[in-house]
């Protein structure tokens, strides 16, 4: 180490003030976690004191200042001449004579080292207001990668200082209040990964949306990262569980294939009017790939959790993968700034309208906003944008930050949820909705509408100003109750999210829900794919791309479903429902009207036990008894319980638990308990009989009071006489939860009556029912209310 340059192996995070966040950051993964299996490649830095001499040497500092304390930075005029002339400054400035030495010998040290016959190299920035924990600086200053050569380092170099002066840096610093004089860049100069032959991404260790902690996510693309962080690629998405990595179980949660169009290589730079890095198109076969292997995600997340467990805190990682030696290299780590500080208060927004989808993409955030569109295709027309205006662009970079603030919400063509825009967005606590493709075309200039990310994974953009709330809630403070609320989950993208919400386990995950929005094919078309015509072929291998056939798909989607409620919710148990499609529901899937009857009434007909029995279904059912298998006795997540639907007879019964036994889901074999839907007036009337084979109850109320009043629950001319507080419906389900009691089994409730009517809910709790299984929505109301009741 010397006045001007540092080796990454002698910093550690104490050298912050000597070498920025992120230079600090590399030293100390090197220092103290290589060791542990965390791979990085090495470097060296120039120092903050090479940086502030050079100012000097050029008589820059002053200048500068001058500049810069007679700036408004939300005049965007003055605030790109400022940028403009102070980069222009520092990159026709000479480099001192002692720094040209220092950094000329490191590299040639470090091209001495190196085993590759054409080494090149990234520069990066490293500020030492960058990469903290209340503030991610992200992408406020230049990276260069493929830089070759002594010439083209000392070119970079001084690239790097004058991004310091970017406009968008310089806003940046203005509104976290950082003090322009008193931050400081260093470049480091690290061994290029070949991730333009491989691939490359960025992963966070937990779910960016929702703050959830056990979860790692990381996203890919094919070539070098810089794709992903500008946001012009849709990668690959991958959830991994930390504590199934941890003991060494299979722990990849969920697979999202992302449209990779993208790639960013290396470009043949000779001299200083050539690109150091190029785009190019991916061909149709790899986007039809994931770009790592499950091996690679696992192996991924490993780093990443020796990492966390090194800083104590959730981190921000970039990585890349070497398509020449076949490793993993992380190239970038900082603390995580937005999630990570989220405390007990539960924000929840709802939308009450219906509007027109003018667009939809990747959620960024769960909140909604809404305003005035304004297609903003470049940085000469920021003036347009208004506060409280919605931002519609092709993608949104770090140049666009000083305007960003004034968005109410941001839609994009393109990006992913880990590109920098997205941070940003959430940083700001902004909602967006990026990678929709074509919002720049369907949505009209000045057109007004509403940006929901308050639906799942998947945000939209709506027509007009549609009516939602916005609701707050303290969650620290509930008081306990003598019976268990759980809640009814069907969307798996929810889970992360809901489980924040007090709760003590899902009382129903709907499997159909899985099927119907991740798969959305009938499994017997899956099952029988070599025969299905040539157009029905097509349509299917758009949806299994990625996958290793198509009933693998069907398996492993089931699994990712699953295995993420099961997830969120851990230790808490995850009651999943087997499929209760009805015949008319299943139609509906891709090439579903192939294989299912026509019913006149399909509530009350081909559906649930006597389905699974069927030669006509069962051997659909044992691919859900597969997944069910992988994710108890593979993943072990033995919290996961399984509830059979609409089980009409004693022996429905029998020969059902006789059927999962046979595909291996033995009652209490690995603690598995089978749970059965009490929902047919027989179910009450011979409940001590049925609980033979059961291990307890889930009360359906929607079934059971049609059937008890003899009401097709569809039917809006009776819709009035439906009521889970009729007295006959009460008598049966005070048969059901006595019987469960009298047997010391599970009884619980999952059907919409205690999240529609909380006397309904006060009754059952007073009947002794022991979990009510509850919307989300209604919870913490439904809590409340029955902690008076217990006073």
């Amino acid at each position: 180490m010397t006045e001007y340059i540092a080796w990454f192996d002698q910093l550690t995070m104490k050298d912050v003030g000597l070498v920025g966040g992120k230079n600090a950051s590399l030293g100390e993964m090197i220092s103290h976690l290589s060791q542990a299996g965390v791979n990085v490649p090495t470097g060296f830095a120039t120092t903050t004191q090479a940086y502030r001499e050079f100012l000097i040497a050029n008589g820059l500092v002053d200048r500068i200042n001058h500049v810069l304390d007679a700036l408004d930075v939300d005049d965007i005029n003055a605030l790109t001449t400022a940028g403009k002339t102070i980069r222009g400054w520092i990159l026709s400035a000479i480099l001192p004579d002692t720094i040209l030495a220092a950094v000329s010998q490191a590299y040639e040290k470090l091209v001495a080292s190196s085993d590759q016959t054409a080494i090149s190299f990234a520069v990066r920035s490293s500020a030492t207001a960058e990469d903290l924990a209340d503030a991610s600086f992200a992408g406020q200053q230049e990276t260069l990668l493929n830089v070759r050569g002594r010439d083209q380092i000392l070119e970079a170099i001084k690239i790097v200082f004058a991004s310091l002066y970017n406009d968008r840096a310089i806003a940046y610093r203005v509104h976290q209040k950082f003090p322009h004089d008193k931050v400081y860049l260093s470049a480091g100069i690290q061994k290029m990964v070949r991730s333009d032959l491989g691939a490359s991404g960025v992963m966070f260790t937990l779910d960016t949306e929702s703050g959830f902690r056990d979860a790692i996510f990381i996203t890919a693309a094919y070539g070098l990262g810089e794709t992903i962080v500008q946001g012009t690629v849709n990668p690959d998405e991958f959830y991994v569980y930390k504590r199934g990595l941890t003991l060494g179980h299979p722990a990849i949660l969920s697979r999202r294939l992302g449209t990779k169009a993208i790639e960013m290589i290396y470009g043949d730079k000779k001299s200083t009017n050539d690109a150091f890095t190029l785009t190019r198109d991916v061909d149709a076969e790899r986007r039809m790939r994931f770009s790592l292997s499950d091996a690679q995600v696992e192996a991924l997340a490993r780093q990443a959790l020796i990492i966390e467990q090194h800083y104590g805190r959730p981190m921000d990682i970039e990585w890349a993968l070497d398509g020449l030696d076949g490793q993993l290299y992380i190239v970038q780590a900082r603390p995580e700034t937005v999630e990570s500080r989220a405390n007990a208060v539960l924000e929840r927004f709802k939308l009450n309208g219906t509007g027109a989808v003018l667009a939809e993409g990747r959620a960024i955030g769960h909140k909604i906003g809404q305003g005035t569109a304004r297609l903003i295709m470049s940085t000469n027309q920021m003036h347009e944008i208004q506060p409280g205006d919605v931002l519609v662009t092709e993608m949104t970079d770090p140049d666009w930050e000083p305007i960003m603030k004034r968005a109410a919400a941001i839609v994009t063509n393109r990006g992913g949820r880990t590109c920098h825009a997205a941070i940003i967005a959430r940083e700001m606590g902004i909602p967006a909705v990026v990678g929709c493709g074509d919002a720049t075309t369907l949505i009209k200039d000045g057109a007004e509408v509403t940006v929901s990310c308050a639906e799942g994974d998947t945000g939209y953009v709506y027509a007009g100003l549609l009516p939602f709330e916005h609701t707050t809630t303290d969650t620290g403070k509930l008081p306990d109750l003598p019976v268990k609320i759980m809640m009814n989950v069907g969307n798996p993208s929810h889970a992360f999210a809901f489980s924040l919400i007090p709760n003590q386990g899902v009382g129903l995950a709907r499997l159909e829900f899985i099927i119907n929005n991740m798969i959305g094919i009938h499994p017997k078309a899956l099952l029988a794919f070599d025969q299905l015509p040539d157009d029905l072929k097509n349509e299917i291998n758009s949806r299994i791309a990625g996958y290793q056939s198509p009933v693998d798909f069907y398996v492993d989607k089931l699994v990712e479903g699953i295995a993420t409620l099961a997830a969120a919710f851990y230790p808490h148990p995850v009651i999943v429902r087997t499929s209760d499609f009805k015949s008319n529901e299943y139609a509906n899937l891709i090439a579903g009207n192939r294989y299912e009857p026509h019913e006149e009434n399909p509530m009350i007909g081909f559906r649930g036990a006597s389905r699974y029995l069927s030669a006509a279904f069962r051997d659909c059912f044992e691919l859900e008894c597969r997944a069910l298998r992988k994710v108890r006795d593979d993943m072990r997540f033995t919290n996961v319980e399984i509830m059979i639907p609409f089980c009409r007879t004693l022996e429905e019964a029998e020969q059902v638990t006789a059927l999962l036994a046979s595909y291996g889901l033995v009652r209490g074999k690995n603690d598995l308990r089978l749970i059965m839907m009490c929902e047919i007036p027989s179910n009450a009337l011979l409940a001590e009989e049925f609980l033979q084979y059961f291990d307890g109850f889930s009360i359906g109320s929607n079934d059971m009071t049609q059937l008890t009043l003899g009401i097709d629950r569809d039917s809006s001319l009776v819709a009035h006489v439906f009521d889970e507080r009729n007295p006959a419906v009460k008598q049966l389900l005070k048969m059901a939860i006595a019987a469960c009691r009298k047997q010391g089994k599970y009884i619980g409730i999952c059907g919409q009556g205690p999240s529609d009517y909380p006397d309904f809910a006060v009754w059952l709790y007073e009947q002794g029912i022991s979990s009510l299984s509850l919307n989300p929505d209604s919870i913490m109301d439904t809590w409340l209310h029955l902690a008076k009741i217990g006073k």
